[in-house]
């Protein structure tokens, strides 16, 4: 009969091991669960994180571009002073001017401000026709900057005011032409 506890002590070592052991495996699979969520809910912080970023970048250019489009006026004013500095006596004066435009345009720069260039042929994207003259240069070039265009980072902010040209056209019944010499000779 001393067997039977025995038997008894085994049965039950065996049944609590054998528990032990689901416990162990059901804890192993909460635990890759809990890292699983873990790993989930890091991901999405991360990802938070980069877009709050991206989101205040984006404010801070919106910011910049909003108020370097308002000192737009303020650069145009500039710009006549300049000319009209230029052409006075008082040279104390002009290059006090001058100095006080150079650094504002430098500070503007270190912002983003670009200027948009305005040589060579028109572009739509770029430039703004307010005039078109006849000239001897290919259709479409720029002839004359009428007021200056300004970009910020990849951006438009005002377009540059151009006169393009157009070709002259060609009139056979100038005088003088070649049109008239040869019908002449006919005579």
């Amino acid at each position: 009969m001393a067997e039977e506890p025995e038997k008894k002590n085994k049965d039950e070592n065996k049944a609590e091991e054998k528990a032990k052991l689901e416990e162990v495996a059901i804890s192993s699979d909460g635990s890759a669960e809990l890292k699983d969520q873990l790993l989930r809910l890091a991901a999405e912080f991360d990802n938070y994180k980069k877009r709050v970023k991206k989101e205040i970048e984006n404010a801070e250019s919106t910011g910049k571009a909003s108020l370097l489009r308002n000192m737009l006026p303020v650069i145009d004013e500039f710009d006549l002073a300049m000319i009209a500095v230029s052409d006075s006596k008082e040279k104390a004066i002009a290059k006090g001017i001058e100095m006080l435009y150079s650094n504002f345009m430098d500070a503007l720069k270190k912002e983003g401000l670009g200027e948009v260039e305005a040589d060579g042929i028109f572009d739509p994207h770029k430039h703004e026709t307010v005039m078109v003259r006849e000239s001897d240069e290919r259709d479409g070039t720029i002839l004359e900057t009428v007021k200056k265009g300004y970009m910020f980072e990849g951006m438009l902010l005002r377009p540059a005011s151009v006169i393009i040209s157009k070709r002259m056209a060609k009139s056979d019944e100038k005088p003088g032409s070649a049109a008239d010499a040869a019908a002449k000779d006919k005579k």
